[in-house]
């Protein structure tokens, strides 16, 4: 059997959310870092979850967030990642499936449960991740399928997994694989905290292996340990062949060679969840890039689907995001 052709094969954390409006004073009652990603053990994540109040339980994680928002543009994407054989990770890959993403990583027959992520929505938009990461960091080089990696136009891995020496080997191997097939690689840098932690591999990897990488301001100026934004675009032109730097309301900045195109935040009328912005902006530009669009196209489509994303609540696209670029003259 002929392996379907993809355009982005995203691996991650496969990790269901669990959303919850909260007050500026919870977030401080908690002891939270406003913003941030916390990872936490499963007593935390039973703790927390009966101090919240009224959840909403969404199957996403980073690079599956990203997944779900190619397959909205009518893109083929197909997502690698570990959960338990549990009733959370029966929910997962049905949620990915029913979506149109390919899934077919084996789901683990015991140790730890199927992730979940506690999102703290704040009345300002801002999201607190407290994350139990559970089975899905246990994603090794096994469950990298070659012969989906090879039918990727690109690999697009999430930061957020490099936690473990098995990850990381997955990491490498994806690369090599993709590379080896003439496919393109790709990295989202995920979280500052996550920059702070893996800065030196994080270089050597896109040094040696990416060719796209995704960033927001904070993450890239943690990379290069500088206040300075222009400096650290700088740098990673450097460093890699494209980048696409997202910078909030301010736009975002994609990076090729001498090449730097500056592409404006698509207008919202009320942030409400900012959860997934970053997820649904590399969406957006994979999906364009695979297509062999303009760099200023595919992040306009980038900024497209973010601003869709933060406009309710939750990680995962509420309309036809395809239908939505049409409707925007993007496409």
């Amino acid at each position: 059997m002929t392996m379907q052709q993809f355009d982005v094969l995203t691996i991650g954390n496969a990790i269901v959310d669990v959303i919850a409006k909260v007050n500026e004073a919870f977030v401080v009652r908690e002891n939270l870092v406003k913003g941030s990603m916390n990872l936490i053990d499963e007593a935390r994540a039973e703790q927390l979850y009966s101090h919240m109040g009224p959840a909403t339980e969404i199957s996403g994680g980073s690079a599956g967030n990203t997944a779900a928002g190619v397959a909205s543009f009518g893109g083929l994407a197909a997502y690698i990642g570990k959960v338990k054989d549990d009733q959370l990770g029966g929910i997962y890959a049905h949620d990915m499936k029913s979506i149109g993403v390919h899934f077919g990583t084996a789901k683990a027959s015991d140790g730890a449960a199927t992730a979940r992520s506690f999102i703290l929505v704040t009345p300002d938009g801002e999201r607190t991740m407290n994350t139990y990461l559970g089975a899905c960091v246990n994603l090794t080089t096994a469950d990298v399928a070659d012969d989906v990696v090879q039918a990727a136009k690109v690999t697009y891995m999430e930061g957020y997994l490099y936690d473990k020496p098995e990850a990381k080997a997955a990491f490498r191997h994806a690369a090599k694989v993709a590379r080896a097939a003439g496919n393109l690689t790709s990295i989202t840098l995920s979280d500052s905290f996550c920059v702070e932690r893996h800065r030196d591999d994080f270089l050597d990897l896109i040094r040696s292996s990416i060719d796209i990488v995704f960033a927001n301001e904070s993450e890239i100026k943690s990379l290069y340990k500088t206040d300075n934004f222009d400096g650290a675009a700088a740098a990673i032109m450097r460093d890699c062949r494209l980048a696409v730097l997202t910078r909030s309301h301010k736009g975002s900045l994609v990076v090729r060679g001498d090449e730097r195109v500056i592409v404006p935040a698509h207008p919202v009328e009320k942030v409400i969840d900012v959860t997934g912005a970053g997820d649904l902006f590399a969406a957006g530009f994979l999906f364009g890039h695979t297509r062999g669009l303009p760099l200023r196209q595919s992040a306009s489509l980038g900024s497209l689907a973010a601003a869709e994303i933060i406009s309710h609540t939750g990680a995962r696209p509420e309309v036809n995001l395809l239908k939505l670029a049409h409707d925007n003259g993007l496409i």
